[in-house]
């Protein structure tokens, strides 16, 4: 595997702006964001405070923002990545099928939509999981249950399907539809919380009570800490300085991540600094 100089996380302005620098300055940079283009950025009705593009719609800044990125032949991988691990001089990024590495990392990913479970986040490791590539050999022939928010979560819920014996889907978003098949059974109910003692045991529905040995909940993003562990957190937001520098050398952060305000022309500001950033960052590993 060949190690990337800088990864950078999302595909919105924030992350495009940071690819685009970090390729500006000859670095080897590889653009993490599933389905292209962030979906908010093409279903805004009209941008009107971005220099030099009055009144663009949504879907006219995102093909710029494409053909952006085809000129400057910035490499778009097409995956989600559900964790990062800080190991030292460089970092190590898990997709669902395959591991990448990367020296430094530049966390555009936004801001997580909706409020988490109740019983959630003090059952992570305990229990609760964000990756199925990750976790699935835990809970080899045992039950799980599986909340889904997106098309990937349904492959997810069928590969979990292979080793567990037996999972129960939860479908909360626009996904594919899936059916009961052998090993899987479909939940229409609305979860509402995660119950347990010492881990997690059960999800509570508005109908019922779920018994499951391990709960995967996986949705298009993650908090930030969740996705890196030791990150520091201020809220919902990433802590940074002016340099978009969090408390993890070699790792960056920018755009909504960042904070408010929630605004594409900030957003690109601050991934062009962390890129600018990170590129210091290498230079000064270099002359160690």
């Amino acid at each position: 595997m060949s190690r990337i100089e800088i990864a950078v996380i999302g595909c919105g302005p924030a992350g495009i702006s940071a690819a685009i620098t970090a390729k500006a300055r000859n670095k080897n940079v590889l653009l993490f964001g599933t389905h292209g283009i962030s979906s908010k950025v093409s279903k805004a009705h009209m941008i009107r405070n971005y220099p030099g593009l009055p009144d663009i719609s949504g879907d006219a800044f995102a093909s710029a923002l494409t053909e952006h990125l085809q000129v400057m032949n910035v490499q778009v991988c097409d995956k989600q990545v559900s964790a990062v691990y800080a190991m030292g001089d460089f970092f190590t990024l898990q997709t669902a099928d395959e591991m990448y590495e990367a020296e430094s990392v530049i966390l555009a990913s936004g801001v997580m939509q909706g409020k988490m479970l109740p019983g959630e986040e003090s059952f992570v490791g305990r229990g609760v999981s964000y990756c199925a590539t990750c976790d699935a050999a835990l809970y080899r022939g045992k039950t799980v249950a599986v909340l889904g928010y997106s098309n990937e979560a349904v492959d997810e819920a069928l590969f979990l399907s292979e080793i567990a014996s037996k999972v129960y889907y939860f479908p909360l978003g626009k996904e594919t539809e899936l059916t009961d098949e052998a090993g899987l059974s479909v939940i229409r109910e609305k979860p509402i919380a995660i119950k347990g003692q010492r881990k997690a045991e059960s999800i509570q529905t508005e109908n019922s009570e779920i018994k499951a040995d391990g709960i995967f909940i996986l949705r298009d993003a993650v908090t930030p800490d969740k996705l890196i562990p030791g990150l520091n957190m201020d809220m919902q937001h990433v802590n940074v300085n002016l340099q978009m520098e969090t408390n993890l050398p070699g790792c960056f952060a920018c755009g909504d991540v960042a904070g408010k305000p929630y605004q594409y022309i900030k957003a690109a500001g601050q991934g062009n600094v962390a890129a600018l950033s990170a590129v210091q960052y290498l230079a000064a590993k270099r002359k160690k």
